[in-house]
Parts: structure tokens; C-alpha cells; sequence
């Protein structure tokens, strides 16, 4: 099942995609695939719409305080609560390519949904975890950094993945 991550201007990452309702043995094998491109394109999170599929699960990767990683795989997320505190980040994204943009989110967030077994899942994420959720839900409602980030900030980026294909030719 070899899957390619999808990049701006590919009409799968602008859908949203739809909630899973069969937790069977091919949702297990999509999200242990996940985390697999996850981990060898180095990033901290992927949603399935980012490798073309329409379904609602997430994978997440976080370093905890004594450096032990922790991996997440969660269907049908939903962020039940946000803190009233959001700051500004700099985020990439596997989609954007050498592209980081300014994204202000809330600092933590309370996530549901459930395992690829269907297990019922509640998580309660602060900092970078937050982020990572926060990131990859808006991938599965179809948004990108870029539709959360400023004007300029937006403008700039477009620019450089411009100029980044032109250099490609």
C-alpha cells in the first residue's frame, strides 16, 4: 500500500473528509501505514486525506519531557474544548514543502474520538501536541496553514512554492 503525500494544488487536500464508521482490519493497517510515512518524512502528524484518502483519522508523534515518544492514531477527532489562551507558532507542513508560516492556535485542547479498534478516546493536549491536533483536524476539514494564517503572511508563501516550482521546471 504505497502512498504518496499529497502536495498544495491537489483538490484532496481542500475536501473534507468523511467520518469512518467501520473500525475494521483495513482502518488498523491505513493508520500503522500513516505513521510509517509519517515517521520516514520526518514529521509530527499526517491526516488521511493528505495521502488521498477521505477518512476521518489522524496520526500524531510527540516527544514527552523525558524524551520518550509518544504516537497517536485517532478516528473520528473532535476538539471538544480550547483554551481561551492561543499564541503564535511557526508551522510546516508535509503538504507545503519548505513552506512555514505563522499560525495562531489555541495553547491546549481537549480532543475525542476513538482508536482504530473503536475504542473510545479522550485526549488532553497542551503546547506542541495541541498544535499537531489542532494542524491535522483542520487538514480533515480542508484547511491548510496557509487559510489560517495572515494575508501577507499567505501572499509571501504562495510566492516562494511559486518560485520553488519555477526553480524545479
Amino acid at each position: 500500500m504505497a502512498h504518496e503525500i499529497r502536495t498544495f494544488g491537489d483538490p484532496v487536500l481542500k475536501s473534507r473528509a468523511t467520518p469512518v464508521k467501520e473500525f475494521d482490519e483495513s482502518l488498523q493497517k491505513l493508520a500503522e501505514e500513516m505513521l510509517k510515512i509519517m515517521r520516514e518524512n520526518d514529521g509530527v502528524g499526517l491526516a488521511a486525506n493528505q495521502i488521498g484518502r477521505l477518512k476521518r483519522i489522524l496520526v500524531a508523534a510527540y516527544e514527552e519531557e523525558g524524551g520518550e515518544s509518544v504516537e497517536f492514531a485517532i478516528v473520528n477527532p473532535k476538539i471538544e474544548e480550547r483554551s481561551e489562551e492561543s499564541e503564535k507558532e511557526v508551522e510546516g507542513c508535509l503538504s507545503l514543502p519548505g513552506t512555514r508560516v505563522e499560525v495562531e492556535r489555541p495553547t491546549a485542547v481537549t480532543v475525542t474520538g476513538q482508536t482504530p479498534s473503536g475504542e473510545p478516546l479522550r485526549v488532553e493536549a497542551q503546547g506542541l501536541l495541541a498544535r499537531i491536533f489542532q494542524h491535522e483536524i483542520d487538514h480533515l476539514d480542508g484547511v491548510l496553514i496557509l487559510d489560517r494564517t495572515d494575508r501577507e503572511s499567505r501572499k509571501q508563501a504562495l510566492r516562494e512554492m511559486r518560485e520553488r516550482q519555477l526553480a524545479r521546471g
